[in-house]
This record gives C-alpha cells, sequence and structure tokens, in this order.
C-alpha cells in the first residue's frame, strides 16, 4: 500500500493508525466499498469488490470504533454476526430476527443494541430484548440526531457506518457524517447494482474534501471530510 495524500509521505509503507486516525469527540465515519461504475455490491452483496487493502482498512476501522451502526437490510445481507464493539441494528420495525447470527453471543464480543422507535412492534421487542439492547430514538419513526445522542450517552463516541446505502442517504440529508471513507475497486460490474446512497435526492450536492487517497494494486482508498 503506497500513499498518494497528501504527498511527500514514507515510502515504506503506510501506518493505519496514522492514516484514518479519529478526531477528539464525537466522529460519525461512513465506509464504504464501491466498483469504478458506482456499483455498490456484486450479486447483492459488497464480497465481490473486496480487496486485500479494502479489507485491511475495514478491519482497523471496527478495530478501533466504539460502535458499528448498520440498517437492518444490509446486516442481514451481509450475514453479520457479533464484534468486539456492539454492532448497532437501525429498524424502525425491529424486522431482526432473534436468531440471526448477529445475536450469537461468543466470547469476546459485546452485546448488539436495535436502534429503533417507541411505535415499534410490542412483540419483536420482546422477541429481541433477551439477545440485544433495544433503544428507543424517536417515537413514530427513528430521529437520527436523537439516535447519536443515545450513543453518545452511552460513551459511544466513534461512530463507524457501514451503510446500507439508505441509511447513508439519511444520515446526510439529516448532516451528521463527518467523513467518508471510500474504497474504489478497480472493476467495472454493470447491472442495475445500487449506488453507496440510495433515497431522495439532497436539496443540494453535498460538498467534500479529499483528506487522503492511497493505493494498492490499482484499488484506491479514499477519505473525504464532509465538514
Amino acid at each position: 500500500m503506497r500513499r498518494l495524500l497528501p504527498a511527500g509521505g514514507p515510502d515504506s509503507g503506510v501506518d493505519l493508525d496514522e492514516a484514518y486516525e479519529w478526531p477528539p469527540g464525537t466522529f460519525l465515519r461512513v465506509n464504504f466499498v464501491s466498483a469504478v461504475d458506482g456499483a455498490a455490491t456484486v450479486d447483492g452483496r459488497t464480497a465481490g469488490l473486496g480487496s486485500a487493502a479494502d479489507k485491511a482498512v475495514f478491519s482497523h476501522l471496527r478495530d478501533t470504533c466504539d460502535v458499528i451502526v448498520v440498517g437492518a437490510a444490509t446486516a442481514s445481507t451481509e450475514r453479520y454476526g457479533p464484534a468486539r464493539v456492539p454492532v448497532a441494528i437501525v429498524s424502525a420495525a425491529l424486522s431482526p430476527a432473534p436468531d440471526e447470527r448477529l445475536f450469537r453471543a461468543a466470547p469476546g464480543t459485546a452485546r448488539p443494541l436495535v436502534l429503533t422507535c417507541a411505535a415499534a412492534p410490542e412483540d419483536r421487542r420482546a422477541a429481541l430484548a433477551p439477545v440485544a439492547d433495544v433503544v428507543d430514538c424517536g417515537e413514530e419513526a427513528v430521529d437520527l440526531h436523537r439516535l447519536v445522542a443515545e450513543l453518545e450517552a452511552r460513551g459511544l463516541r466513534r461512530v463507524l457506518c457501514e451503510g446500507g446505502p439508505r441509511l447513508f442517504a439519511a444520515l446526510l440529508a439529516a448532516g451528521l457524517v463527518d467523513e467518508l471513507c471510500l474504497t474504489v475497486a478497480p472493476v467495472l460490474a454493470a447491472g442495475d447494482a445500487p449506488r453507496i446512497t440510495t433515497g431522495p435526492p439532497l436539496h443540494a450536492p453535498r460538498p467534500m474534501r479529499l483528506v487522503s487517497a492511497l493505493e494498492e494494486e490499482s484499488a484506491l482508498l479514499l477519505r473525504y471530510s464532509l465538514r
């Protein structure tokens, strides 16, 4: 892996702690991979776009965050399991099933969170309560500002969001995203795969600033600041 930006860095490899340093305070970082033509999945999953470099950054971000936030559909499609830090599933309808892999406790893993709203079905709340902490973040719908506040109240300030595209778009619309980490895989996928954002258009395109760029085997690993 080599550094393209900022220029003038060491030639003897990349220090991921330095390249992906978390700033102090609450910070929401989104991590995605896409093909050069914008496809965010291959055959419905992201695995077909991954590379050794992307997996290294993916693992590093997970190792250094306080909580992993992900939409319910993405967690199910990507077959999420428990992690060292809490995995927080966003679901207004409490759609995850309590027997999904994520809720199978394992040594060294944290208890999952399910971030929902007060209007969620009571039977599903009762089914999930034994295997996860169910947290209300709104009344009729999930309030994303309250969601971040609830995580912060639990001391979970380094927030890593891994999608999906609808959740990312909603976080953007709410003005809550501090940074996007995007791996551009050196492939063309075509087809009708989703982009990294899906949903209503923003009122205006959101400008970003390129903070750093790494490269390995033609894959680009980019960091964009939205602040």
